[in-house]
C-alpha cells in the first residue's frame, strides 16, 4: 500500500507519555527510560497553568498523578512545580516533579529526540492551550530540523494552533470515525490523523493517504495489533510498551 510522497521525518515506533507504563507519565524520568529503551520520539500531553505556562499533565485533575488536589490548569506553575508526579507509580519516582514544556524541549534537543505535543486543554481552554502549546513549541524548536508534531482531540485547540504557528505540523486524533472527521482534518491542514488504532482498515488507510497525510495509531500494546498495522501500511505507532517493542 502506498503512502505520500511528502518525506516524513519522524520515526514509526512513537513512546507513549515518555515511557509508557514503565515510570510516571510526562515526566522527565519517563523520557529518560524511554530514551534507555532506544526510543527517538515521544508522544507528551501539554496544557497551561492558570498563570500561562505549559506543562505536562494528562488529565484535568491532579488526583491521579500527583499528590495535589483539584484542576491542575486552575492552579499557577509554583504551586504545581512543588508537587510530586512521581509517588504514585512507585517509591524508586518519589518527588519527580512536573516538568514544563520548556524542559522536555530541552532535554530533546539535547539528545536529538523527537516529539509528538499532545495540546491536552483543561475544558474551557481549547483555543488558549492551542495558541499556548503553539507559540511555546514554535520558539522553542525554532533552530530544530525537525519541529515536534502538534496533535490534538479538540478541533479548536488545532485551529488556534494552527492561527498562532501555521508551519508547526499538525494531526488531528479520533477515537471514532464521527462525522466530519476527514473533512475537519483536511480543513486545519493536518499531515497526519492519529486514530484509536481499532479505527484503521485498508479504506481507512486508502482514504488518508489519498489527501496526503499519514495513518498514525494509539495505543497499540500487542504484537496483532502492530503487526496488523504495519501490514495495512500505517505510519507511526505508539506504544506504552517500551519493553516489548524495538523502535530500531
Amino acid at each position: 500500500m502506498t503512502t505520500p510522497d511528502k518525506a516524513w521525518p519522524y520515526p514509526r515506533w512513537i513512546a507513549h507519555r515518555g515511557a509508557g507504563k514503565l515510570a510516571p507519565e510526562n515526566t522527565l524520568a519517563a523520557f529518560r527510560l524511554g530514551a534507555a529503551h532506544g526510543y527517538r520520539m515521544f508522544e507528551c500531553d501539554a496544557k497551561l497553568s492558570a498563570d500561562g505556562v505549559v506543562f505536562l499533565m494528562h488529565d484535568a485533575t491532579l488526583e491521579r498523578t500527583t499528590n495535589g488536589q483539584g484542576i491542575g490548569g486552575d492552579q499557577p506553575w509554583q504551586a504545581l512545580s512543588q508537587l510530586d508526579a512521581g509517588g504514585w507509580h512507585s517509591r524508586a519516582f518519589a518527588g519527580e516533579p512536573l516538568p514544563t514544556l520548556e524542559a522536555l524541549a530541552r532535554f530533546c534537543l539535547a539528545n536529538r529526540c523527537l516529539l509528538n505535543i499532545e495540546i491536552k486543554p483543561t475544558p474551557g481552554t481549547e483555543a488558549a492551550t492551542g495558541q499556548a502549546v503553539a507559540q511555546w513549541a514554535a520558539r522553542l524548536w525554532q533552530a530544530a530540523d525537525v519541529p515536534p508534531l502538534l496533535t490534538s482531540f479538540k478541533p479548536e485547540a488545532l485551529a488556534a494552533a494552527q492561527a498562532a504557528a501555521s508551519a508547526l505540523p499538525r494531526g488531528l486524533l479520533i477515537d471514532t470515525l464521527w462525522d466530519g472527521w476527514f473533512e475537519q482534518a483536511q480543513a486545519l491542514q493536518c499531515v497526519a490523523v492519529v486514530a484509536n488504532y481499532a479505527l484503521w482498515d485498508a479504506t481507512t488507510v486508502t482514504q488518508v493517504h489519498g489527501a496526503g497525510m499519514r495513518c498514525l495509531s494509539y495505543t497499540v500494546n500487542d504484537e496483532w495489533a502492530a503487526q496488523h498495522l504495519l501490514a495495512l501500511g500505517t505510519d507511526g505507532i505508539i506504544t506504552d510498551r517500551v519493553d516489548l517493542f524495538s523502535p530500531g
